[in-house]
């Protein structure tokens, strides 16, 4: 009996590396045959060369860390691939009280996007991976994820956080309030089902979400969440303040310093 457990657990063990060692190996080769009609850099500057493209420090950065507490929370502790979040992914699949999450950070997210690819097959999967890890070898994160708030799906038609802020708000991205920000968070999630013309509700369920997410990460109490998820979108004087720990180019650490509601 221990030798056919042995001898099957040789079989599932050699399996294993096999479907590895293929997955990389396609990623690697399918990887270079997207650089090579399009290189992922030349995509990059096409971005960032339009009209309504906004630097980093230009976009309100309660945005960047709404985003990532629902988005990506690990973002800046992990490589192009959060192994952790694919392995949560795989099993919300199976046990029905884990919450269904997807596994791609905002780095693979940015690839799907340049590429304009979402089909998920395991084929571009590997592909994927391999580009995001190219992008991270390019670009900061800091960058990376000014791609993503510019590149990413709002809605409404609404692509990039300066249209989403304008169509939406008629305000600059840097002008966000926190309820705006918070609610403009949880939409990339699925555009056709939060946009704020005919799913405000739906919405409003997901900036709970959103909150509740950065409530998990210190990023706000209690109770400004609750305040937030109360207060109306439309309402400018929503303001919020950010208190300065000099770090990063924004003026503060972005990923730990909470926020401080002025309202």
């Amino acid at each position: 009996m221990k030798k056919i457990l042995k001898g099957l657990f040789v079989l599932i063990l050699v399996a294993f590396i096999s479907v590895g060692g293929w997955f990389v190996y396609d990623g690697v080769s399918n990887a270079k045959q997207y650089e090579r009609h399009q290189p992922l850099s030349t995509l990059v500057e096409e971005v960032k060369s339009r009209e309504n493209y906004v630097p980093y420090d230009q976009v309100q950065p309660a945005l960047y860390q709404a985003t990532l507490a629902i988005e990506d929370a690990r973002y800046y502790n992990h490589g192009a691939v959060d192994f952790r979040a694919l392995a949560r992914a795989f099993v919300s699949q199976f046990v029905p009280f884990i919450p269904k999450s997807g596994g791609s950070t905002i780095s693979m997210q940015v690839v799907q996007n340049l590429y304009g690819q979402y089909d998920g097959t395991a084929v571009w999967k590997a592909a994927e991976i391999v580009l995001a890890h190219r992008l991270e070898q390019m670009y900061s994160k800091d960058e990376i994820l000014s791609i993503y708030v510019n590149i990413i799906n709002y809605g409404d038609n609404h692509h990039g956080i300066y249209e989403a802020s304008v169509g939406y708000f008629g305000v600059h991205p840097l002008e966000l309030t926190l309820p705006q920000a918070t609610i403009l968070a949880g939409i990339p999630q699925s555009p056709g089902y939060f946009q704020l013309s005919d799913h405000y509700d739906q919405a409003k369920a997901k900036q709970q979400l959103v909150l509740q997410a950065m409530v998990r990460n210190d990023l706000l109490t209690q109770q400004d969440a609750d305040l937030v998820y109360e207060q109306s979108i439309y309402d400018p004087t929503a303001k919020l303040a950010l208190f300065a720990k000099q770090e990063k180019s924004l003026g503060f650490d972005l990923w730990t310093t909470p926020l401080e509601l002025a309202i």
